[in-house]
């Protein structure tokens, strides 16, 4: 009797995806001296380089329609993502379908925002996702979704 040998499947790479809310595609051009000027598809580039250089896949995907941003993380789940890097923009202080869409498929996240919400209008300091978040960056420009990529992949075991 001959063993019959078997290819081995190449493992999957671990996968993340990074969701920018409504406006963050005006990055860069867009109230400089709340956001930066660095673009949105500057930051989509670092963190692509980024995730790449550990072997992780890293999708990132802008909407400025609420329907669209909770479609995308539901197909996130079926698609194995491990982790999310959120920035829900305006829909932080508003959306609560959303905060549910990110509750019912489990998949652990940051929640990212370029400015300081804290010390902005009142109507900006509340947060319908910072309680189901692993964490909460704001403040720290760009750098605040580079510090968010970098917790997922030294915290959150991606090889599983």
């Amino acid at each position: 009797m001959t063993k019959r040998k078997t290819a081995s499947k190449p493992a999957e790479k671990a996968r993340i995806l990074v969701v920018h809310g409504p406006n963050l595609n005006l990055l860069g051009t867009r109230e400089p001296e709340h956001y930066g000027r660095t673009t949105l598809a500057d930051i989509n580039l670092a963190l692509a380089r980024l995730a790449e250089s550990v072997g992780v896949e890293l999708e990132a995907f802008q909407s400025n329609h609420e329907g669209a941003l909770i479609e995308r993380i539901h197909a996130a789940r079926e698609q194995g993502v491990r982790a999310i890097i959120i920035n829900p923009a305006a829909y932080t202080h508003t959306s609560v379908a959303l905060r549910d869409a990110l509750a019912a498929v489990a998949i652990p996240f940051v929640e990212v925002h370029l400015s300081n919400v804290h010390a902005r209008e009142p109507f900006r300091q509340h947060s319908y996702f910072s309680d189901l978040a692993v964490g909460v960056i704001c403040g720290l420009g760009h750098e605040g979704y580079r510090l968010a990529l970098e917790y997922l992949l030294n915290k959150i075991n991606l090889d599983q």
